[in-house]
């Protein structure tokens, strides 16, 4: 195994490494089940944490997200660097613009900045570009960093800024690493490092056929997010021998009637099935659980499941949920970033900072490797993977990416591990 640590400060549990093509033992979602770790708690309202919630796509912000700008205020940030290095490197983020892209574009930014001051005499130029929260943005960022010698690509945030930034490198044969949640928008040489629901609807599919669960219902919000959910759901399933009993979409947070046409198949002391799949978050949920419960729903029945949309307060405190599973990154590496990053910054980063570090430290550490060949496919695809604040990761050839995921379990406020991330991604797998 190869380490790219070298010049980073003292905190290389979280620095990402450069892992050689090895083989590895562990892969996603085959993980043993450890010892129950507590990982989050709901906080108090005084201390409430910033939530992120995306649909696949374009992210919606939600909670009180506050990024603390450089020098007290958030100017465009388009057409300036950080550090000095031999290689350029693009940052492309929404710096400007409507709404709270902005905010998170900030955050990011931060993030970056706090990657290359960890990683000390970084070899790489960061140079940092607004696409204003648009695609026509994105294609000119992208175009002005190519024009300006950049070998590798990091941003945009929304899908159609990664579609229009991702033609001007493909045209110019650079690689980029986005970070939108759409799957749809990744292909060769465009790599996404997001939280891709794929692969958490795997492993926690796959974590409950481990448990012995066979027979599922699905409960889906009839959403972008909650049809890709559905269809990867269709997918798993039918390799994991799972049987589908039955499948009812809702209105975006409407689910009585749905919950009521299953309420013989999941409610009562006989249910049809023993697990139940609620691709939900913190907004949708605390409606459906108050439906589960007009139908007897009991939960040590049938188990519900979720995504890495239950990793947050107003779910873990939701009585029916209680004793649910989800699949999610290891919640302690985004709680070491954020203790950092608020020493740095006197501000709450938002739940996708780690992505702007994680990419950044990654371009630092190639680049201290290899030089811009450090950003070829073959590098960047190593089925090897990466280590970084969220846990292990890998590129996929076609662009997506496979994650270490823990799955938690919602117990009394509070979301406890029940099977950690694996450390290592299997060459293959």
């Amino acid at each position: 195994m190869t380490r790219a640590a070298a010049g980073l400060k003292g905190r290389a549990a979280w620095a990402l490494v450069v892992t050689a093509a090895l083989v590895l033992s562990g892969c996603v979602g085959s993980s043993r089940t450890q010892p129950p770790r507590k990982v989050g708690r709901a906080p108090a309202a005084s201390q409430a944490q910033p939530t992120y919630t995306a649909d696949v796509g374009d992210p919606v912000l939600s909670g009180s997200v506050q990024s603390a700008p450089l020098d007290g205020a958030m100017p465009s940030t388009g057409g300036k660097t950080l550090g000095n290095g031999p290689v350029k490197v693009a940052l492309i983020l929404p710096l400007s613009g409507a709404g709270q892209g902005a905010m998170a574009g900030q955050s990011m930014r931060n993030a970056a900045e706090m990657a290359l001051e960890e990683f000390q005499n970084t070899d790489i130029t960061l140079l940092v570009k607004d696409d204003r929260g648009t695609p026509e943005g994105a294609q000119d960022a992208a175009s002005q960093a190519v024009a300006e010698g950049a070998q590798l690509i990091i941003g945009p945030l929304f899908s159609g800024s990664v579609q229009a930034a991702g033609q001007v490198a493909r045209q110019s044969g650079k690689p980029l690493i986005a970070f939108s949640t759409d799957a749809g928008v990744a292909t060769p040489g465009i790599y996404l490092l997001s939280f891709l629901v794929q692969a958490e609807v795997d492993r926690i599919v796959s974590y409950a056929a481990s448990q012995g669960r066979r027979s599922m219902v699905a409960l889906i919000p009839d959403t972008t997010y909650g049809r890709v959910a559905e269809a990867r759901l269709q997918q798993v399933a039918a390799r994991q021998v799972i049987r589908l009993v039955a499948v009812e979409r809702y209105p975006a947070g409407q689910p009585m009637g749905a919950v009521q046409r299953l309420a013989r198949v999941i409610g009562g002391p006989a249910p049809q099935a023993d697990a139940l799949f609620l691709p939900d978050g913190g907004d949708g949920l605390p409606s459906v659980a108050q439906a589960l419960q007009t139908i007897g729903f009991n939960g040590e029945r049938v188990k519900a499941m979720g995504t890495g949309l239950w990793n947050e307060p107003r779910v873990f405190a939701l009585p029916a949920l209680q004793g649910g599973w989800f699949a999610a990154p290891d919640n302690r590496g985004f709680e070491d970033f954020a203790g950092r990053y608020r020493d740095r910054f006197n501000a709450e980063p938002i739940r996708l900072a780690t992505l702007s570090y994680d990419a950044v430290t990654l371009a630092a550490a190639l680049a201290r490797m290899q030089g811009a060949q450090g950003y070829a496919d073959g590098v960047l695809t190593n089925p090897a993977g990466f280590a970084g604040a969220d846990g292990v990761f890998r590129f996929n050839p076609d662009g997506t990416n496979d994650r270490a995921l823990t799955v938690q379990e919602v117990r009394g406020g509070a979301a406890v591990a029940i099977s950690g991330a694996p450390r290592t991604l299997v060459a293959g797998n």
